[in-house]
C-alpha cells in the first residue's frame, strides 16, 4: 500500500478514536452526574414530609385528617380505596372516603402510604422479653437426642427456670420493652399471656406496664408458680375492681384457664371468669401431653363447659370430636404458625380450620424462639398452608407430563391468600378477644386504631398491590406512624414517649440478675 495512504489512514484512526475518547469522557461525565442527583435526593426532597405530628391527639375534640393514603379498612361495607382520607376525631374514626371536608382539622399527609387497621396479636408472653433469642434451636420439651435442640428447651429452662426468678420488676421492665417494640412494628392490641402470676405484686406490675406502653391490650391473668401466697385464681375479682372497674379503657382482662393444671384449678378459674363476665383462654398442645383432658372436655366429663367466651391456644394434636365440639360451641382459635412448626407443637392446625369452616387469628408466642412482629406472622401463615396444600395438589399428579401440573382434586383446600392472612391478624384477632367493635377494622364509631405503611420505601416501591405488599414485601421498617384510639404513639419512624435508651439499660440489668439467678451463664454464642 502506497505511503500516503497509511498516513491517511493513520489520520483517520486517531480521528475516531479521539472522538471515541471525547465522547466517553462526556458519558461517564453525564452518567457520575446523574448518579449524584440519583443517590443524593436533594435537601428539600428531603424535607418535603417533615412535620410535626397532630397536637393533643387522641383528646377529646381534638381533629385531624389523614389525607391521600392507599386506605386498607378491612371493612367491606367500607371498602378500600387508591387514595382516600380518615377523619379522626378525639379517639374516634369519624369518617373514611375520598376528599373528606375536615375544616380546622390538622392534617396528616399520607401520600405514598398505606392506611390500614392496627395489627392484633392473640397470644404473647411479655414477660419473656429478657430471655429473646435464647432459644433460637430449643424445642418445647427436652426430647433426650442431646441436640442443640434438646437444650436449652422452653419448658426446663424458661418456665421452670427463668420465670421462678422473676421479681416484680423484672415483670415490669419485660412487659414494658416488649409492648414498645410491638408497638413500634404496628401491633397495637395484644393478648399478654404472662405465666408470672407468683404474686399479687406480680400480677400488678404486669397491669401497670400495660397500662404504662399505651396500647390496647387484654391482660391475661394466668397461674404462677404456686408459692406460698400466690392467690392465682381468687385474686381475679380483687384484679377486676382494682384495674378494671370500666369497660371503657385500653387495657382490658380475661382468664388463664389452663386444663393441664388440673381439674380442682381449673374448674375454679372458669367459674370466676363467668362470674366476671370475661373471656376464658387456655393453651392446647397435644404435645405437651394436653390431648386427654381436652377430650374430657369434649365430652362433657371434665367438669366445664366449652362456649363462645373460650379462646384456645395452638389446638395441635386435638381429635376430630374436639374440634367439632369446640367449632359448634362457638370457641375461637389462634395459631401461632412460627412457634409451632419450629418447637414442635405439632403442624399448625390450619387445614382442619378449614375443614370446619373456621378461622384463626394469629399469635407470636414467644420470643425466645422467634420475632414477634405481625409480617413474620402473616407470612408464615401463608407459606406453610401453601406449602403443604401444594404437594397435596402436585400428589395427585405424578410429576410425568400431562400429569406434573393436575388440576385440583374437589375436596382440596383452597390456598390461602393475603387477604386471608390480613383477615386473620386485624379483625379476626379483635373478634377473639372481644374487642371487635372497638378495633380491628377502620369503621367510622370505631377507635382510631390505625398504621400507616411506607410504600415509597426500598423494599416496596413501585406500589402495584396493597395486600400483596403488606403481606409479602414489609417488614417493621415500613412502619412509619401508630395510632392506638387516636393518640399518634409513633411518628414518622419513631415511637414517641419512650427513653428506649433507659429503657434498654433497665432491660438488661434485668436480664443479668435473671441469668445470674437462674444459674444460666451467659454466653453471646453458647447456646446456638
Amino acid at each position: 500500500m502506497p505511503t500516503g495512504q497509511n498516513e491517511d489512514g493513520r489520520r483517520r484512526n486517531a480521528a475516531h478514536r479521539s472522538e471515541r475518547d471525547l465522547a466517553r469522557r462526556r458519558f461517564l461525565k453525564t452518567s457520575t452526574a446523574a448518579g449524584v442527583g440519583l443517590l443524593a435526593a436533594p435537601p428539600a426532597a428531603a424535607q418535603a414530609r417533615e412535620q410535626a405530628p397532630p397536637r393533643d391527639s387522641g383528646g377529646q375534640g381534638r381533629r385531624y385528617v389523614i389525607r391521600g393514603g392507599a386506605v386498607m379498612s378491612m371493612d367491606p361495607k367500607v371498602g378500600n380505596f387508591e387514595s382516600a382520607d380518615v377523619l379522626v376525631e378525639g379517639k374516634k374514626i369519624v369518617a373514611v372516603r375520598p376528599r373528606v371536608d375536615a375544616s380546622r382539622a390538622d392534617v396528616i399527609d399520607a401520600r405514598g402510604r398505606i392506611v390500614m387497621p392496627g395489627f392484633v396479636d392473640t397470644h404473647h408472653h411479655l414477660f419473656e422479653t429478657a430471655e429473646r433469642a435464647l432459644l433460637a434451636n430449643g424445642l418445647l420439651l427436652d426430647d433426650h437426642s442431646g441436640s442443640p435442640s434438646a437444650s436449652p428447651n422452653y419448658g426446663e429452662h424458661i418456665l421452670q427456670g427463668f420465670a421462678r426468678v422473676y421479681r416484680p420488676q423484672d415483670v415490669y421492665i419485660n412487659e414494658l420493652f416488649a409492648g414498645l417494640a410491638q408497638l413500634d412494628a404496628g401491633v397495637t392490641t395484644v393478648l399478654d399471656v404472662s405465666q408470672i402470676h407468683h404474686s399479687p405484686d406480680h400480677s400488678d406490675a404486669a397491669i401497670q406496664a400495660l397500662i404504662d406502653t399505651g396500647r390496647r391490650a387484654a391482660f391475661g391473668y394466668f397461674e404462677g408458680d404456686g408459692r406460698k401466697g400466690a392467690r392465682y385464681p381468687e385474686d381475679a375479682r380483687r384484679i377486676r375492681d382494682r384495674w378494671f372497674s370500666s369497660d371503657d379503657q385500653l387495657v382490658t382482662m380475661v382468664m388463664g384457664g389452663e386444663l393441664h393444671l388440673g381439674k380442682e384449678v381449673y374448674t375454679r378459674s372458669w367459674s370466676i371468669a363467668r362470674e366476671l363476665g370475661i373471656k376464658i383462654v387456655a393453651h392446647s398442645v397435644g404435645s405437651w401431653g394436653m390431648r386427654p383432658v381436652f377430650d374430657e372436655l369434649a365430652k362433657g366429663t371434665a367438669g366445664v363447659k366449652v362456649g363462645p367466651d373460650n379462646l384456645f391456644i395452638h389446638m395441635t394434636g386435638m381429635s376430630d370430636h374436639t374440634w367439632k365440639t369446640f367449632r359448634d360451641a362457638g370457641a375461637q382459635v389462634t395459631i401461632a404458625f412460627p412457634i409451632e412448626m419450629v418447637m414442635r407443637h405439632g403442624t399448625p392446625p390450619i387445614l382442619k380450620m378449614q375443614e370446619l369452616g373456621m378461622e384463626p387469628s394469629l399469635s407470636s408466642d414467644v420470643e425466645t424462639t422467634m420475632a414477634a412482629d405481625p409480617f413474620t406472622l402473616m407470612r408464615s401463615a401463608m407459606t406453610m398452608q401453601r406449602m403443604v396444600v401444594n404437594q397435596m395438589i402436585l400428589d395427585q399428579g405424578d410429576l410425568v407430563p400431562p400429569n406434573n401440573w393436575p388440576t385440583p382434586a374437589n375436596g382440596t383446600p383452597d390456598l390461602l391468600n393475603v387477604r386471608d392472612v390480613l383477615r386473620y391478624g386485624t379483625i379476626n384477632g379483635a373478634k377473639h378477644l372481644g374487642l371487635d367493635g372497638r378495633t380491628g377494622t377502620l369503621t367510622p364509631g370505631k377507635q382510631a386504631d390505625i398504621v400507616l405503611l411506607d410504600a415509597t420505601a426500598i423494599n416496596v416501591t413501585p406500589l402495584n398491590s396493597v395486600p400483596g405488599a403488606v403481606v409479602s414485601l414489609m417488614d417493621r421498617s415500613n412502619v412509619e406512624t401508630v395510632i392506638v384510639a387516636g393518640k399518634i404513639r409513633k411518628w414518622q419512624g419513631r415511637l414517641l414517649d419512650a427513653d428506649l435508651g433507659s429503657l434498654q439499660r433497665r432491660l438488661e440489668a434485668s436480664r443479668d440478675y435473671l441469668f445470674k439467678v437462674a444459674g444460666m451463664r451467659q454466653d453471646l454464642f453458647a447456646h446456638s
